[in-house]
């Protein structure tokens, strides 16, 4: 499974979102991610919206596989769900 991370600096969901990812990917052999900053990288609002493909309020905005799960409490549920992580 590959996870892609869109967040920005200051955003406590978007670090909450890299550690869990960072923690799967260390106890699992089949998971990796990319964090990407969007202001690093030149993302706007609409850019990100576009790439979601609807409206956009809030980072982080994470993709499994290519297919957008949502947020940082959509990501932690479906971590518990399938990934076996435990709280």
């Amino acid at each position: 499974m590959f996870a892609v991370i869109f967040g920005r600096p200051g955003c406590p969901y978007c670090v909450r979102a890299k550690d869990l990812a960072e923690k799967l990917s260390a106890e699992r052999d089949d998971f990796e991610f990319r964090y990407i900053d969007i202001h690093e990288e030149g993302i706007s609002k609409e850019d990100l919206e576009k790439t979601v493909g609807k409206p956009v309020e809030t980072v982080p905005q994470i993709f499994l596989d290519q297919a957008h799960i949502g947020g940082f409490t959509e990501f932690e549920a479906h971590a518990k769900a399938h990934l076996g992580l435990f709280a």
